[in-house]
């Protein structure tokens, strides 16, 4: 699990930090078989965040990744708050938000399954503990490809 490419997390954070938001992780794909790259920034403060810091997000971002040139050849830059089924990207989003339900996508099979849902519990040795129906699943950090919270209401 990690934040997202390195470089542009580290460009993102330079500018969306001092702005006073958190930089929640960053996405870097291409929409379809030949479709555009899409460059998504998730951010994210207290007070939750609106169109209108998206839109200011985006103005001054787009300036330094034009200016820096991270990304090769034309992209879309996306920016978003996380929403209710929040990514987590980091070991410390999922300590952050332990005893909320999740699912995880493995990168490849954990006892011949990629996907699970359960209850966050303790993260530690390179593992996360998932309470599934009752029952704990160990695992490995490593093999997580995502993770997202699962809104409740």
């Amino acid at each position: 699990m990690q934040l997202g490419d390195n470089r542009l997390a580290l460009l993102a954070r330079s500018v969306v930090e001092p702005m006073g938001y958190e930089l929640v992780g960053v996405e870097h794909f291409q929409r379809g078989s030949h479709g555009t790259a899409v460059v998504r920034i998730y951010i994210d403060r207290e007070q939750g965040v609106t169109l209108d810091d998206c839109a200011a997000v985006s103005h001054q971002l787009s300036g330094v990744l034009d200016v820096e040139d991270p990304v090769s050849g034309h992209y879309d830059l996306e920016i978003s708050s996380p929403g209710l089924d929040r990514p987590l990207f980091t070991t410390e989003h999922l300590v952050r938000f332990r005893g909320r339900r999740a699912r995880v996508r493995l990168a490849s099979k954990l006892d011949g399954r990629r996907n699970f849902e359960g209850v966050l519990g303790a993260v530690g040795d390179g593992t996360l503990i998932l309470e599934m129906s009752g029952a704990l699943c160990e695992i490995p950090l490593d093999l997580i490809e995502s993770a997202r919270l699962v809104p409740e209401f």
